[in-house]
């Protein structure tokens, strides 16, 4: 069972990979399938250098996994929830944006 710090460590993690665009982007394009990192360096048209250091956070995080085919290695998502995780989030994201009731998220940038 997780503890509430345990918990809060999990959410903050999911949160540091999220803050970045890249990895949004990387996260997004496992939760549609499994790919090679040359493929999603392609698909994300950034350097393979840099998708590694984006994957590498990911794995760090616990959200990705590299799994062994042959002599290459195919990313995909720890955890079949993460799509469906990653899928109601966008979802509640949307929601929100559409429905802004701060008047001043513009002038302040909070919201």
């Amino acid at each position: 069972m997780l503890t509430v710090a345990s918990e809060v460590e999990v959410l903050a993690r999911f949160g540091r990979a999220l803050a970045d665009p890249i990895r949004c982007r990387l996260l997004l394009a496992l939760r549609e399938a499994p790919a090679h990192p040359s493929d999603l360096a392609e698909r994300l048209d950034i350097s393979r250098t840099r998708l590694s250091n984006h994957l590498a956070c990911l794995r760090d995080c616990g959200l990705v996994i590299g799994v062994p085919v042959g002599r290459r290695t195919r990313y995909e998502l720890a955890d079949p929830r993460l799509a469906h995780a990653l899928d109601d989030l966008r979802t509640a994201v949307v929601a929100v944006e559409t429905d802004r009731t701060c008047t001043e998220a513009d002038e302040k940038e909070c919201c």
